[in-house]
């Protein structure tokens, strides 16, 4: 098992292995970041809903909650990754609007 998963980490790297070039980009961990949240059908489950972003079809806010979540993830799990990979002034503007929103959930 250990081979095999060697092996698909560095044959995601070749050029053509994967249908989309950015695919690769978009792995879990690429950029030194823990993942976003992952939804599914249908659009509620277990009392749990899809945010409405991830809904709207709008590509450039979709992206934005994305890295945002998955900057708030490796906040709260895994701060260390964030401490030796930096932020652009973009990301710390992201990550304080995801740890006001943590604080106003909390508040609820």
């Amino acid at each position: 098992l250990a081979a095999m998963v060697l092996i698909d980490a560095v044959v995601r790297q070749l050029p053509g292995a994967l249908g989309d070039g950015l695919s690769a980009e978009q792995d879990s961990f690429v950029n030194g970041l823990l993942d976003c949240p992952q939804y599914t059908r249908p659009e509620t489950y277990a009392g749990e809903a899809v945010p409405p972003v991830l809904l709207s079809g709008h590509h450039a806010q979709i992206e934005r909650w994305r890295l945002k979540q998955s900057l708030g993830r490796t906040w709260l799990r895994r701060p260390e990754l964030l401490e030796r990979r930096g932020m652009s002034e973009g990301e710390r503007k992201l990550l304080d609007e995801f740890k006001q929103e943590l604080d106003q959930g909390a508040k609820r």
